[in-house]
């Protein structure tokens, strides 16, 4: 392929993306100060689509190796020359045991829950959920807002329940919750699967498809911690 990229394949698109880019930068063959190739340009290198290379930019940004200037593109951090090359992601800031505790938590509280947006929710939660959707889709690029927009989403399927204690416990919860989603966000940083996951959630509730709700909490939840366990032994294994 051009350039000496390989084609995308692979499951996960952004951490592929991430590497192969972290490889160019810490093997100094794009040298401290370079300019990298514009978004339109890694999008045709990799044949992925601009959501997956700005969030791996945005990873690579994270951990200070690219440097974007406001009219002029992205370069090559000056930092770079100092990167560790153990350090190959954001640090996730919460422990396996918190991590679990919430999952479990979440999992318990979201099936149920969008169960019973499927058989309760009107017109007007419909729309508090698409909104919160599209607020993801404006803010894909900014892990902190779109983490927002994402307790949102969730806050507003518990309001279709229609059952006031779960509403009670999630917005008591708020604060604990938006820091779990807001990490998953900014260390995970694929923001094209998780939209693609919630967007088949509201369709689910719309169609009053029972089975199909319950399954795409179950697969999402379950793909997260598989993500999540492993990059928080990696971090470990790093130490």
């Amino acid at each position: 392929m051009k350039n000496g990229f390989k084609a995308i394949e692979k499951k996960n698109i952004v951490d592929d993306v991430f590497e192969q880019i972290k490889e160019k930068i810490v093997s100094e063959e794009w040298q401290a100060g370079q300019k990298i190739p514009s978004e339109n340009e890694l999008c045709s290198m990799f044949n992925v689509s601009r959501v997956s290379i700005r969030s791996a930019v945005q990873k690579l940004r994270d951990l200070g190796l690219i440097a974007t200037r406001h009219g002029k593109g992205s370069f090559v951090s000056d930092r770079a020359t100092s990167f560790d090359i153990h350090m190959t992601a954001p640090i996730m800031n919460l422990s396996e045991k918190e991590f679990l505790d919430i999952m479990e938590f979440r999992e318990l509280v979201e099936i149920k829950c969008i169960e019973l947006a499927v058989l309760r929710a009107d017109d007007d939660d419909i729309a508090a959920i698409e909104k919160a959707l599209n607020d993801m889709k404006a803010n894909q690029h900014d892990y902190s807002k779109y983490s927002i927009a994402d307790y949102q989403f969730h806050l507003a399927i518990v309001k279709a329940s229609k059952n006031e204690l779960f509403v009670h416990i999630i917005d008591r919860l708020k604060n604990v919750y938006y820091y779990h989603l807001k990490e998953l966000n900014r260390v995970l940083a694929d923001m094209e699967d998780s939209l693609s996951g919630h967007s088949q959630q509201l369709e689910a509730i719309k169609s009053r498809d029972m089975e199909a709700v319950r399954r795409l909490v179950h697969e999402g939840n379950n793909n997260v911690t598989v993500q999540t366990i492993k990059r928080l032994h990696e971090q470990k294994e790093k130490r």
